[in-house]
């Protein structure tokens, strides 16, 4: 024998409402509202990080991938001074739009390469600003001069090198064929027309 049982509309409503609210679901339009560029990668960042207004890109270049960097200056003895020879260091940071973790490699030319798709941007022209940090190399922004492929790197403009700490040139003297690496840090910022 089958017994058919009915439950009003009003009962059914309630059950699966609280079913719902005591399994943290909700049912409401709960997508998480857009957020801005500007805004995830201070997020990332932990804060706002500083601009010297000389270091701003001109009009029409969008922020597109920030990364934190940990490496070293490399200095060679030239005429008895140190002399930069490249930089080296590990990057890890987002892309914005999606926003995603990617890292990347920094090294002479000065070149940024993406460690997953290859992409590589070759920057020239810099133009500096200094360091809120006592005794930490310049704050750049670098023109995007030749890049590669279509990830992270592709179509650069511009990168500005900001929150610079370390890396500056040992004061003491130096014999020839003499080199030396100084720690730095510092915050990468990628830059694309549109």
């Amino acid at each position: 024998m089958t017994r058919t049982v009915r439950i009003s509309a009003g009962v059914g409503v309630a059950a699966l409402a609280l079913v719902g609210i005591s399994s943290g679901i909700s049912f409401a339009d709960d997508r998480p509202a857009p957020v801005s560029p500007a805004s995830a990668a201070d997020r990332f960042l932990g804060g706002a990080t500083p601009v010297p207004p000389e270091l701003v890109p001109p009009a029409g270049n969008t922020l597109t991938s920030v990364f934190r960097a940990k490496g070293v200056q490399v200095y060679g003895c030239t005429d008895a001074k140190w002399t930069l020879i490249e930089p080296a260091a590990t990057l890890a940071g987002i892309t914005l739009s999606p926003v995603r973790p990617v890292s990347a490699l920094h090294f002479r030319g000065p070149t940024w390469e993406s460690d997953e798709d290859g992409s590589l941007i070759e920057g020239t022209a810099p133009k500096s600003a200094p360091s809120a940090t006592p005794n930490s190399i310049p704050q750049l922004l670098v023109t995007g001069a030749r890049t590669r492929g279509p990830g992270v790197f592709g179509d650069v403009t511009y990168i500005q090198r900001l929150a610079t700490v370390g890396g500056v040139a040992p004061a003491t003297a130096c014999a020839a064929g003499q080199t030396t690496s100084v720690p730095y840090r510092a915050v990468y910022r990628f830059f694309k027309k549109g």
